[in-house]
């Protein structure tokens, strides 16, 4: 029995690149394949996650939804790791700053991924799992960044499985340095891990968790295309 096309992707064997762009709205992946992708190909459409093939400067490169938190995104890039031969993913998305020294519109790129959820119980380790990005990717993404003179931070980010939380524990999590909050980098990294491929996620800070400060849903979606430059520098 054929692994593709699975439940939560229509495409079949060779219809998605060896890199694929990830974003968690599937309308900023839309924005993605028609303002910087060459002859994007759409080749999924399965619960409107969309994405798309195309080429960047000669390379072949595809762009996908990955959904809101740890599940979605465990799901759909699990498939694309192990059942269409995607070597690396890049997640591009949003983040809200724990740190003083990084402001609206700045970029985070996630060497680690602390996080509160359970997904990696499932490995049943010894111990904790500390998920980190690839060094190779990280490294580019950070040259990348100095480059365009883009402002960016590395470090640590916490992955949450709560966005309206009852009780947060803001000042525990940037007592240990964590830069930002997101609430999928944690489970990419891990799935990276466990089928031996490449990950990295890159985020822009769209609201300051201690100031208040925040952008609009229209600009998180159209706006950011500074860490969508930084990731097609590193196909």
């Amino acid at each position: 029995m054929a692994n593709t096309p699975t439940p939560h992707i229509g495409a079949q064997k060779g219809e998605i690149a060896e890199t694929v762009i990830m974003a968690g709205d599937p309308l900023r992946v839309k924005f993605i394949a028609e303002n910087f992708i060459e002859n994007p190909v759409q080749f999924n459409n399965v619960r409107g996650m969309l994405g798309f093939t195309g080429t960047y400067k000669g390379k072949r490169v595809s762009v996908m939804g990955h959904g809101m938190g740890i599940p979605s995104i465990g799901i759909y890039t699990y498939e694309l790791f192990n059942f269409y031969d995607v070597k690396t993913i890049m997640r591009v998305g949003s983040a809200g700053s724990y740190s003083m020294d990084l402001h609206l519109g700045d970029l985070v790129i996630a060497q680690g991924a602390c996080t509160d959820s359970n997904y990696g119980s499932q490995y049943e380790l010894p111990g904790t799992f500390a998920p980190i990005a690839d060094f190779d990717l990280l490294r580019a993404a950070a040259a990348s960044c100095e480059a365009h003179g883009f402002r960016y931070k590395v470090g640590n980010v916490v992955s949450s499985d709560v966005f309206y939380s009852a009780n947060p524990k803001t000042e525990q999590w940037c007592k240990m340095g964590v830069l930002a909050v997101e609430m999928e980098a944690s489970a990419l990294y891990m799935n990276a891990a466990y089928a031996g491929k490449r990950a990295l996620t890159i985020c822009t800070i769209s609201d300051h968790v201690l100031t208040g400060e925040k952008t609009t849903a229209e600009q998180r979606q159209t706006t950011f295309t500074n860490m969508i430059q930084v990731a097609l520098d590193l196909i």
